[in-house]
């Protein structure tokens, strides 16, 4: 997609997933929300689905409805989090995507507070 960034660097469907991850976590209160956009365009947006028994992380739903939905590689994910200092677990984020997926991390107000690319955060492979 070609998108003219912002002066703070995000596109148009950047801002739009950040406000689908800050919905998805007001509207039940939870630690955190995500929303990703696939390569075919399409949005998808969960927060964390925390139950007396178990606790479902926002991303694991979200990385399943677009994968249930047929999108296979990721474009960008949003991560917003009510706790800054917390580092949710996105290893399983690199089985949908491609060196150049954005991952933006964001505080409950929507403000950004880091942004990367997958092919930054891979671990590397080994070569034995």
């Amino acid at each position: 997609m070609s998108e003219n960034p912002t002066a703070d660097g995000l596109t148009a469907e950047d801002v739009k997933l950040i406000t689908l991850a800050r919905g998805a976590r007001e509207r039940i209160q939870a630690p955190t929300g995500v929303a990703v956009r696939d390569d075919m365009g399409r949005t998808y947006a969960a927060a964390d689905a925390v139950m007396p028994s178990v606790t479902v992380p926002a991303l694991t739903l979200v990385l399943g409805q677009a994968w249930i939905s047929g999108g296979r590689h990721l474009e960008a994910v949003v991560i917003v989090l009510v706790d800054t200092d917390a580092n949710p677990d996105i290893d399983f984020v690199f089985d949908m995507a491609r060196d150049g997926t954005e991952i933006i991390r964001c505080a409950a107000d929507g403000t950004v507070l880091d942004s990367t690319t997958v092919a930054q955060l891979r671990p590397p492979t080994s070569s034995s």
